[in-house]
């Protein structure tokens, strides 16, 4: 899922602000936020793909099957299978898919079939009132980004950032939706442990670039994506936010950039706490030399003395957590955790 032939150069940004919805009737407003409508098994959820293509009709065939193995019936957007260019169809047809799933009182969620790039290219497409009259749930990650920010940005609307259609719907994943969607609970958020036989533990180890706790509402999802969107109008307000971020085949000199671009639009200066989750493939390359993630972290996240760690199971990894976008968290930077502090749907 690499993006970067996509998204070129960010644009450096002023104050952003965001556009809060007005709410519907069949949603609970809380603080600002819009939450979706729960869900129950039979309910009918509908695939899109806003992003990138699929290489094969195998994809399109598992991402059916895996939400109908969770439960649910599937209706799919008319150009879900779609192909223009490396794009799965025109901007008009794929936000057309969105806007139609959002409007449709039948579909009681949106599952994005894969991420890749494009979504950006919808955002002034995108029927921002029907989604505010229509909240529901909407998951997805890496370049789904866009989505998340701009509905946050526009609506208010708490979504998912999370597993795609077509990812690994592995026992970790399919116990963390069952959790959320279905139990409903106040989730608490913290890496599995896995020794794989070794003396101390190797994988999902979390590590404190700052200690303490913070409490806010979550913002973020993929670095890459988010900061492509500076100076536009579809990023959320940073105020007491806690930011959580990813990446995916990134070099640290190229994540270098983005956080000094967060950090010049005056992002950084205003979150409550920092996450971040893998950089999957974000190791220096060979030549002179590079800065290391560790490094970066020390010049930009530590001086700002708010709570941050390193290490959550969120990005482009096979377990996932489903965070929800906007939803209000405690964070704990010396244990590597975080938890729901509020129900996420209405009437929770």
């Amino acid at each position: 899922m690499d993006r970067r032939r996509f998204l070129g150069g960010t644009a450096l940004a002023g104050a952003l602000l965001p556009l809060m919805g007005t709410g519907s009737v069949l949603a609970a407003q809380r603080g600002g936020r819009l939450l979706p409508l729960p869900l129950e098994k039979g309910d009918t959820v509908a695939l899109v793909s806003p992003s990138a293509a699929s290489s094969d009709q195998l994809s399109l065939q598992l991402a059916r099957e895996a939400m109908e193995a969770l439960g649910f019936k599937v209706r799919t957007g008319a150009h879900y299978g779609a192909r223009y260019g490396h794009l799965a169809g025109t901007d008009a047809e794929r936000a057309g898919d969105l806007n139609a799933m959002f409007g449709d009182r039948q579909v009681k969620a949106i599952v994005c079939v894969r991420g890749g790039s494009g979504a950006a290219r919808l955002l002034p497409l995108l029927d921002y009132a029907a989604i505010r009259a229509n909240p529901k749930v909407l998951l997805g990650y890496s370049d789904i980004t866009a989505l998340h920010c701009a509905i946050q940005a526009k609506t208010g609307l708490v979504t998912f950032h999370g597993p795609i259609g077509s990812g690994s719907w592995n026992r970790f994943n399919v116990d963390q939706f069952e959790r959320l969607f279905f139990k409903r609970e106040l989730m608490e958020y913290r890496n599995s442990v896995d020794t794989d036989d070794e003396l101390v533990p190797r994988k999902n180890r979390t590590s404190t670039i700052t200690g303490g706790t913070a409490r806010g509402e979550l913002v973020g999802g993929n670095l890459t994506v988010l900061t492509a969107l500076a100076g536009s109008p579809y990023l959320p307000d940073f105020n007491g936010k806690i930011l959580f971020l990813e990446d995916v085949d990134e070099a640290p000199y190229r994540v270098d950039r983005m956080l000094s671009t967060l950090k010049l639009m005056g992002a950084l200066d205003r979150i409550a706490g920092f996450i971040f989750g893998e950089c999957t493939g974000c190791t220096p390359g060979d030549g002179y030399g590079s800065l290391t993630l560790d490094q970066l972290f020390a010049d930009y996240i530590a001086p700002l003395k708010i709570p941050a760690f390193r290490g959550a199971m969120i990005g482009h990894i096979r377990e996932q957590f489903i965070v929800p976008v906007g939803g209000r968290v405690e964070m704990d930077a010396d244990a590597g955790t975080f938890r729901l502090l509020e129900p996420v749907f209405a009437g929770s």
